[in-house]
C-alpha cells in the first residue's frame, strides 16, 4: 500500500501544513508530529509534553533526500554512514548548518535526524513533502503511548488528528549516534 496516497494520511499532512499537531505510529511507540518550520506548532508539542525547548527534537523523513538541506556541509564519508543505516532505527546527530530552526535543535549544535522504515511514517512524510517532528506521544514522565487510544487518552481534544496503523510493541527506541564522532549516545 502506498500510504502517501491514503486519504486519511493526505488529510493529516494538510493539517500539519495548517499548523496542526498529529499523532502517528512509529516503529516502537506512538509519536507526535508537526511541521518543524512552524514554531507555534512545535511550541504546542512542547507544551503538550511539558518538555523544554532546550532539549531539542528529532526529525523523521521518508528518505535521505528529504534531509538534503540539513546535510549540506557534511563530508562524503558521513553521508555514506547515513545511507548505510537508513531507513531504520538509527537517529543521527548531524551538525547544524544554519538550515535547522533553533526551536528544533534546542541548545545543541546538532540536529537529530532519522529516516523511518515504518510505512505510515514514510507515507506521512511523503504526503507532507518533507521531514516532520517525531517525539514520543506522552507527557513528560509518563510512558510513551503504544496505541492510538493511549495517545488520544493523553492528549484528548488537543490533536488535529490520529494516523492509522500500529507499532511493534517489541521494538525499542532508535539508537542515537553522533555523526561527527560515531559515539553512541543512546543504545
Amino acid at each position: 500500500m502506498n500510504w502517501a496516497l491514503n486519504p486519511r494520511i493526505r488529510r493529516l499532512a494538510e493539517q500539519m501544513h495548517d499548523g496542526g499537531v498529529i499523532a502517528y505510529p512509529t516503529e516502537a511507540v506512538w509519536g507526535l508530529g508537526c511541521d518543524p518550520f512552524q514554531q507555534e506548532a512545535v511550541e504546542h508539542i512542547l507544551f503538550l509534553k511539558g518538555r523544554a525547548q532546550a532539549k531539542g527534537l528529532i526529525l523523521v523523513a521518508a528518505d535521505i533526500e528529504q534531509f538534503e538541506p540539513f546535510l549540506a556541509g557534511i563530508c562524503r564519508d558521513q553521508y555514506a554512514k547515513l545511507e548505510e543505516t537508513w531507513p531504520g532505527p538509527n537517529t543521527w546527530l548531524v551538525p547544524v548548518n544554519g538550515y535547522c530552526p533553533n526551536w528544533i535543535s534546542g541548545r545543541f549544535d546538532s540536529v537529530a535526524l532519522r529516516v523511518s522504515a515504518h510505512p505510515v511514517v514514510a507515507g506521512l512524510c511523503r504526503a507532507f513533502g518533507g521531514p516532520i517532528v517525531s517525539t514520543s506521544a506522552n507527557p513528560q514522565g509518563l510512558p510513551p503511548a503504544i496505541s492510538a487510544m493511549h495517545a488520544e487518552r493523553y492528549f484528548h481534544g488537543c490533536l488535529a488528528g490520529l494516523a492509522p496503523g500500529l507499532v511493534n510493541t517489541k521494538a525499542k527506541p532508535s539508537t542515537i549516534r553522533d555523526l561527527r564522532t560515531g559515539d553512541i549516545i543512546r543504545a
